[in-house]
């Protein structure tokens, strides 16, 4: 009888994991290369550096955005993303003949380093990741539910996995990789190995997994999980500047609110106005090592400086803490550039696990078929 049970978890270990190996491996490769996206941004275009050899301080958002609207006076700019030290600022704008136009500015010396039209690296492998680059309709995407869905692959082969593998945590202690013996058996060796060390890491990404597997189910049913920035009442609004608003209080103010409501706050994503009854809308991160880098949230009245929304770890609700805290845990970057790599290192495990279970259960199959 234990026998019988153990050829059904092994069958089911093999089914949870084989028949759309395709994709799963697909989608934990994208992910192991989103992790260090932003390093290969670095390494493979010299314009997207932020090159400091006189070690200035970084200028203020504000000339930055004044930078690019003195290169293209008719430009329209709808927002500014910083990254890591080492990588130029993203501004994003409109003009006459770029109807969606990004520009890599140098923080440091306030120089336009380069323009270009389109998706960026990061962006790319995070949407071919995330949903497959497959398209949203108004608030879901079915690639997004497949990659989704793909927790729950996960956490099936890992706890498959253990059953089948009786006392597996001798592979702790013990490890065995027999190279001589053929690539079938290396294979075996190298899978249960690698599933063994890789135990805590299936773990995190399935629970993250199933995480964005319930935030897209919320998000198709219309539930906010972050509120929408408030739009002003018309009373506050200067009659004179209903065709053509020209806004009092400019982007470093609205910056400098937000610092003296939070002292650690660091801007990472800011939405300029886009009508006279819009706000600043500022993102960004803190002192809060596990939330992700918009964890703090601050409406901001253009014309009379005042706070109309804000959000931060202390007054989230549960789902919004969930939300913040998934991506930094299920990318790596809690602890910068060095669990960056181990995420990365593990991820290529993952990859070539998937792999190598294809091929041993090819094994099996071809094995099954001779012995009939």
């Amino acid at each position: 009888m234990a026998k019988i049970n153990r050829r059904f978890w092994f069958q089911l270990h093999g089914w949870l994991s084989l028949p759309i190996w395709v994709i799963f491996s697909f989608v934990c490769l994208t992910g192991t290369i989103s992790v260090l996206s932003h390093e290969i941004t670095w390494l493979t275009n010299s314009d997207s550096r932020a090159s400091n050899p006189e070690q200035l301080a970084a200028k203020p958002i504000a000339d930055l955005v004044k930078a690019v609207e003195n290169k293209f006076p008719t430009a329209d700019v709808s927002w500014v993303m910083t990254r890591e030290s080492y990588l130029s600022y993203v501004i994003s704008f409109t003009d006459t003949d770029k109807p969606a136009a990004q520009a890599y500015v140098n923080q440091y010396t306030a120089e336009i380093q380069e323009v270009f039209q389109g998706m960026t690296f990061i962006g790319f492998m995070r949407s071919l990741h995330g949903w497959l680059l497959f398209p949203w309709h108004h608030n879901f995407s079915i690639g997004y539910y497949l990659v989704s869905l793909m927790a729950i692959v996960m956490m099936g082969a890992l706890v498959t996995g253990l059953v089948v593998y009786k006392k597996f945590w001798r592979a702790l202690f013990k490890p065995q990789l027999r190279v001589s013996k053929g690539l079938r058996i290396f294979l075996q060796d190298a899978h249960r190995f690698s599933g063994v060390w890789s135990m805590w890491f299936l773990f995190i990404i399935s629970i993250t997994g199933l995480w964005y597997l319930t935030q897209a189910v919320l998000w198709h049913n219309d539930v906010d999980i972050d509120p929408h920035a408030p739009l002003l009442d018309n009373k506050v609004i200067p009659t004179y500047q209903v065709n053509a608003p020209e806004f009092t209080i400019g982007l470093d103010q609205a910056i400098l609110t937000a610092k003296q409501t939070h002292p650690d706050f660091m801007p990472t994503f800011i939405m300029l106005p886009e009508h006279n009854r819009d706000t600043y809308k500022l993102m960004g991160k803190g002192d809060f090592i596990l939330y992700d880098d918009t964890s703090y949230r601050l409406s901001i009245n253009p014309w009379e400086g005042n706070i109309e929304a804000r959000q931060d770890p202390d007054n989230m609700t549960v789902l919004q803490t969930v939300s913040h805290i998934a991506d930094p845990i299920h990318y790596g970057t809690i602890g910068g550039i060095w669990t960056k790599i181990i995420w990365f290192i593990f991820g290529l495990i993952l990859s070539g696990m998937s792999v190598a279970g294809f091929m041993i259960w090819r094994y099996r199959l071809v094995d099954a078929k001779e012995n009939k």
